[in-house]
């Protein structure tokens, strides 16, 4: 495995169909792009880390049966890890597991993109890691804010990118995620 990068897939998981605010619309776009980079990332040698959020009741509790990988998503992760607040740093163990492998740099993936996709990246930048956020492979959902206003995935994922891009995290397309992973595979 390469000695310094890994792929951290954030709750791409089937609890989000059975909330009423999951819409289909840019899912093929979004199941794309995660694939490429869980398929790349394994062609390279690179860690898949798996990360699904729960709860105690409804779709995101572990006896709903819906705290599983998102279809058709396929993964075969090195790693799976449960977390219960946004940051996948917080009570799950993963940043220990990050030490342990050696790994410095984590590429954020996943699902919701404003959310704990957005919540992990500034947390693992706080905690000293490199951080590479691929937006092309974070699935959100329009919002309504108090005003009334409707704010579209594009508009959510151009914010996030926006407040994240060199304080936090590296914006990456999945082109450029993919070409660091081969990159780092040569090395």
């Amino acid at each position: 495995m390469s000695a310094d990068t890994a792929l951290l897939v954030i709750d791409a998981q089937e609890s989000f169909r059975h909330r009423p605010y999951f819409r289909e619309q840019g899912l093929p776009a979004y199941v794309a792009a995660q694939q490429a980079l869980i398929d790349g990332a394994k062609a390279a040698g690179i860690p898949v880390v798996q990360i699904f959020h729960i709860e105690e009741t409804g779709p995101f509790s572990e006896a709903s049966g819906f705290v599983a990988p998102l279809t058709p998503l396929r993964i075969d992760p090195d790693a799976v890890f449960r977390k219960r607040r946004h940051s996948a740093l917080v009570g799950t163990g993963l940043d220990v597991w990050l030490t342990e492998h050696g790994i410095r740099r984590v590429v954020v993936s996943g699902i919701r993109t404003e959310q704990c996709c957005e919540t992990t990246t500034r947390h693992a930048s706080d905690l000293g890691y490199l951080v590479d956020f691929v937006g092309e492979a974070a699935l959100t959902f329009p919002m309504v804010d108090e005003a009334g206003r409707e704010w579209s995935e594009e508009e959510i994922r151009a914010r996030t990118e926006l407040v994240l891009a060199g304080r936090f995290a590296r914006i990456l397309t999945v082109e450029e995620a993919l070409r660091g992973f081969r990159q780092r595979a040569a090395a």
